[in-house]
């Protein structure tokens, strides 16, 4: 059991196991896909000559993929990023661990590396008329048609919020389609996360559902008594509470803790299940 914290449980033929992993790391390896595929594509446009790395880009929606996209931008050395959001008070996920790249091994305990002083931040929804990018990360019940047609600009990218086309009413609900069909822009992409089977594609969604598939393998392992993960509502505190520091301290604690006889390597089997999910982007046109 090296790789996983562990204790005797209520006698001592009985370990209790906690996982290593905590909740930021399962957000930021999720986010480390998306933003990782969105950063290709604007290294090949760079590369093309459709933007450059003074173009102005702007990131709707913070909530995380947002977040996250920002910041591996501007580690790699874009400059100018605005990230428009309606909620003021995230603002505060740019100072905080929430997205950062990761770039080594054992990288992401601190922002050492970088200081994210270019990423701006606003809840003015006229800057995404006339930037040299606009990134929509709003998905279901986002910006709508009309704020789409709005905008004009070089590149166009949009994350599509569901995942594996699973689910009848969330699959007609989603109007990216029509939304980017309105948008003002000759390169148009669309950013897919998939791998769970999922009913969308959101971090948070995906970041339950590797806890609770990971449990599922766990508790089928002889020896098992029973598992736990101390989850709770994190969009509540989040966007009702707007207690952005009490979210942080919450995602710090190991997301997986076993009562068992025998050894049991939690770390490997959340990897696993990190392995599986896949983003790429896709040319709408």
């Amino acid at each position: 059991m090296d790789n996983n914290d562990y204790d005797t449980g209520i006698s001592s033929e009985v370990f209790t196991v906690k996982s290593n992993i905590r909740l930021i790391d399962i957000f930021n390896w999720i986010l480390e896909k998306k933003a990782n595929a969105v950063l290709g594509l604007f290294h090949r446009l760079n590369d093309d000559g459709i933007i450059n790395k003074e173009s102005s880009v702007v990131i709707i929606g913070t909530y995380f993929t947002g977040i996250a996209i920002a910041k591996y931008l501007s580690f790699n050395d874009f400059n100018d990023i605005s990230i428009v959001d309606i909620y003021p008070h995230l603002e505060g996920l740019i100072d905080s661990k929430l997205g950062n790249p990761i770039i080594c091994e054992g990288m992401n305990e601190e922002t050492s590396f970088k200081n994210f002083k270019n990423i701006k931040f606003s809840s003015d929804l006229d800057l995404i008329n006339n930037a040299g990018a606009v990134i929509d990360t709003t998905g279901l019940g986002g910006i709508n048609e009309s704020q789409s047609e709005s905008i004009f600009t070089k590149v166009f990218l949009i994350e599509d919020p569901i995942a594996e086309e699973n689910d009848a009413l969330l699959r007609d609900k989603n109007n990216i389609y029509d939304r980017t069909n309105m948008v003002n822009s000759y390169n148009k992409y669309v950013l897919k996360t998939k791998g769970l089977d999922t009913k969308t594609s959101g971090t948070m969604t995906f970041a339950i559902d590797v806890l609770r598939q990971s449990m599922n393998m766990i508790l089928a392992k002889d020896g098992v008594l029973y598992c736990s993960s101390e989850m709770t509502f994190y969009e509540e505190i989040i966007f009702k509470e707007k207690d952005l520091e009490k979210f942080f301290r919450l995602i710090e604690s190991p997301v997986i803790k076993v009562s068992t006889i025998l050894p049991v390597d939690c770390d490997s089997i959340i990897n696993e299940f990190i392995d599986k999910i896949h983003s790429e982007v896709l040319v709408r046109w």
